[in-house]
């Protein structure tokens, strides 16, 4: 782990597009602002825990466990003017 000393207004970067900064220091508590590309997810780590869990548990549904779906899609309409296979 790198520990890094940063003041009031100072940022790190985290290669060529991430940039945090500090905002803020209040007490213990430190406020950060977070620059990254729109396709790079910044979350806090118990938000991130969070989605990891939920996306483990909706991997692990078996088809059984949803009843219904099948009937998500609206039927086929015949075509009398298009000929049949």
């Amino acid at each position: 782990m790198l520990v890094l000393s940063r003041q009031r207004d100072e940022t790190i970067m985290i290669g060529d597009d991430i940039e945090v900064t500090v905002v803020d220091i209040r007490g213990d508590k430190v406020r950060l602002g977070i620059t990254a590309p729109k396709e790079i997810a910044v979350h806090r780590k118990e938000v991130y825990e969070a989605i990891k869990k939920e996306n483990k548990m909706a991997a692990q549904v078996k088809p059984e466990d949803i009843t219904g779906l099948g009937n998500v899609a609206p039927k086929p309409v015949n075509n009398p003017s298009k000929p049949q296979s």
